[in-house]
């Protein structure tokens, strides 16, 4: 039994039965050992959370090896951050509302720090890119999440009048050129990150 064993295991229980279910008594038969064991990993159900808030952020570790450009590695850490929480939907709402604090949480933000740094950013500034990434991919999964969202389309507005409203009829009609909505957006906020480049 491993820490990430029983975040893996907290994760497999909230996607199934929801964050509302999350007990150390349930958990404990999900990852097969006695509840009180789970003790030894965590303190209590705060500490949990805050171990699964770790969980999600652990695979999107942001880095600049082998010389790549900063931009680059931003793109990919949002596409690792966003692939693990469509993996783990149920960790979204956990996510959107329990800060980062555990000592590997603190760690991963440090390198990702420490690697625009030595790109040239200053630290406040790579700070809020860090965070601003994090919120744009949140603020994705969190509409695509609504009941009343469709992560690719505008069901909404398939009964717009055409002659009122001839752009929103011809847009919901057209093809997206290529990727999905989030590349579209990631595409048009590379953009604006690389106006970042006088900021350093």
């Amino acid at each position: 039994m491993t820490r990430t064993a029983v975040h893996e295991g907290a994760a497999r229980l909230v996607d199934r039965d929801g964050l509302a279910k999350l007990s150390m008594r349930r958990l404990g038969a999900e990852v097969d050992v006695e509840p009180m064991t789970l003790y030894h990993y965590f303190a209590n159900k705060d500490a949990l959370l805050d171990g699964l808030v770790e969980h999600a952020f652990a695979r999107a570790d942001f880095s600049l090896a082998g010389g790549r450009p900063w931009q680059e590695g931003l793109r990919d850490y949002a596409h690792v951050l966003r692939t693990t929480l469509l993996a783990h939907p149920g960790l979204v709402p956990l996510v959107v509302s329990r800060p980062a604090v555990t000592d590997q949480s603190l760690r991963i933000m440090e390198h990702g720090l420490a690697e625009l740094h030595a790109a040239g950013f200053p630290l406040r500034t790579a700070m809020d890119l860090v965070y601003s990434l994090n919120e744009f991919v949140l603020g994705h999964l969190v509409a695509a999440s609504s009941p009343h969202a469709s992560p690719e389309k505008e069901d909404h507005l398939a009964g717009v009048d055409p002659g009122e409203y001839p752009l929103i009829s011809e847009a919901t009609a057209a093809p997206r050129p290529g990727g999905t909505r989030f590349d579209v957006a990631l595409d048009a906020l590379d953009a604006l990150f690389r106006g970042f480049d006088g900021l350093r």
